[in-house]
């Protein structure tokens, strides 16, 4: 489907949907329409033509695109029904609920998805008017600000997971860091399952990790960024952001399906660091084709609430995505999403990532605007993690100036020996 363009009436909010109905396409569509604007399960005297015409919900486009014997989802349905499937465009007045994100969501992914009438229902694109731009300003740092405050002014930002992902205590976990900074990494994330538990907690984890970093500082010349996971209650999550901040921090991360919109908008209007999002738990809101979000409008909503780092998984990665998903995320993050507020985020590569699969992520990309993170990617190598941030800078160095990795590795120890074991 090609992506939904700012339509002509620019004060209504526009979603697209996949549907499948044993309804009459039509019939559906009103029903779906009524539920998430003026109507309900009967006709009421209040909703007269006036109130509809101003606060309806207005189907767009209703396009048929075929039939089948069975349903995609478990329902109550008439016995032999058939189930037809259509591309459903519908829109709100902005009157409705004003600009807010958290009452879009109400509104665009509400009780559509439980109707009866409904067999299958995916949202796959959203438009929202540009007076959104007016409330959310969007990410604060974006791709500028995150390469200014790393110090990597040029190619990818070579990033990690500390791994394992939680059991190490705060001087165990320093001291991966400082092998990772003796490797010249540019970027290092805690796992979104650190958090804040008595076997490493967040003030000092923080403190031993800035350690290690201001003492790399002086080597390398620049601070390597670290996002500390600050997921939390809304004042949790505002005092770990001041703490990493006063010990010389310079990125915060947080897992956007816990927090939520509100959680996230709050910590954006808090912040003086960039926020790396994490969209851990996306399996469930997408993994059923019939049912839930496609990554373009998803990440919209987030991306106004102002992250700055987009996680779009990768490829070859260790989930069920394929990799013409990981594309299309990739296409989508990297749109602006309106001419005069673009509002730029930097996407995020990880899940399974080694150099393998470097060329073929620069290639989707076409940027190198990006976090390019491996965990046991780096942490794997038979030489030791150093010689693991090594070999990736290398294969990316590869990738980027086109040439064969096994003919790169040649004269390369590090991203030969790595060969072996990706």
């Amino acid at each position: 489907m090609n992506m939904l363009q700012s339509p002509a009436s620019s004060d209504r909010i526009h979603a697209r949907y996949w549907l499948e109905t044993s309804e009459s396409p039509a019939k559906a569509a009103e029903i779906i329409a009524g539920e998430q604007s003026s109507g309900t399960f009967l006709a009421l005297a209040n909703e007269t033509a006036e109130l509809k015409e101003r606060s309806g919900a207005r189907v767009e486009r209703l396009t048929v695109l075929d039939t089948v014997d069975h349903p995609s989802l478990p329902g109550r349905y008439a016995a032999g029904a058939r189930f037809t499937r259509c591309e459903l465009e519908l829109s709100w007045p902005l009157g409705n609920i004003g600009t807010s994100l958290p009452n879009v969501l109400a509104t665009v992914a509400g009780n559509l998805f439980e109707l009866q009438c409904v067999s299958g229902l995916r949202i796959t694109d959203l438009h929202l008017p540009s007076a959104f731009a007016n409330v959310y300003p969007g990410p604060a740092f974006g791709i500028t600000g995150t390469r200014a405050l790393a110090g990597v002014a040029h190619g990818p930002l070579i990033g990690t997971i500390l791994k394992p992902s939680v059991g190490m205590g705060p001087e165990q976990t320093a001291a991966e860091v400082q092998k990772l900074i003796a490797g010249s990494i540019d970027f290092i994330k805690d796992d979104e399952l650190q958090a804040d538990g008595p076997h490493c907690p967040f003030e000092d984890r923080v403190r031993a990790v800035m350690r290690e970093v201001h003492a790399g500082a002086d080597r390398l010349g620049r601070k390597v960024m670290v996002a500390f996971n600050l997921t939390g209650e809304i004042d949790e999550m505002k005092r770990r952001h001041d703490f990493v901040q006063a010990q010389g921090g310079t990125c915060v991360m947080v897992s956007l399906n816990s927090v939520g919109l509100s959680g996230l908008h709050e910590l954006r209007r808090h912040s003086s660091l960039p926020i790396h999002a994490h969209r851990n738990g996306w399996g469930y809101l997408s993994r059923h084709p019939a049912l839930g979000w496609d990554y373009r409008p998803w990440h919209k909503l987030w991306r106004l609430a102002g992250a700055d780092h987009l996680h779009v998984n990768g490829l070859g990665n260790k989930f069920s995505e394929g990799d013409d998903q990981v594309r299309a995320s990739v296409q989508a993050v990297t749109e602006p999403l309106w001419p005069h507020a673009p509002m730029h985020v930097m996407p995020v590569f990880s899940s399974g990532q080694t150099g393998l699969v470097a060329a073929a992520t620069y290639a989707a990309a076409g940027i190198q605007d990006l976090i390019f993170a491996a965990g046991g990617g780096i942490f794997g190598h038979p030489a030791g993690v150093p010689a693991g941030v090594t070999a990736l800078r290398q294969a990316w160095d590869a990738a980027v100036a086109d040439v064969p990795l096994a003919q790169h590795a040649a004269a390369r120890p590090e991203l030969q020996q790595a060969l072996g074991f990706w």
